[in-house]
């Protein structure tokens, strides 16, 4: 697969991104190279290799859910501007 200045041209007016002829070249040389790189990627075999969720084999340490902190309510409820129903009401930020 391959890339040319045609191509760098349209992807840059679709993002709206104005790319000096300069730059175009410079953009087409690393992005052969990238996908160059990419290619000779996936020629390498990975039949066999156990797809990972993360590069080294380590485990989560897990603790369990134990309540920690007493119930604060009653005392942070005061303490808010506007409260209602036992609810800290807080001002809107989506419309």
């Amino acid at each position: 697969m391959s890339i040319n200045k045609e191509e760098i041209s349209k992807i840059a007016h679709l993002a709206r991104i104005n790319v000096s002829q300069e730059e175009a070249d410079q953009v087409e040389k690393k992005l052969v190279g990238i996908l160059a790189l990419i290619e000779k990627m996936q020629e390498v075999d990975t039949d066999l290799i156990e797809p990972m969720s993360h590069a080294l084999n380590i485990n989560q340490r897990l603790r369990e859910d134990n309540v920690t902190e007493k119930d604060i309510r009653g005392k942070s409820l005061p303490l808010a501007p506007h409260a209602e129903n036992s609810l800290f009401i807080v001002p809107q930020v989506i419309e």
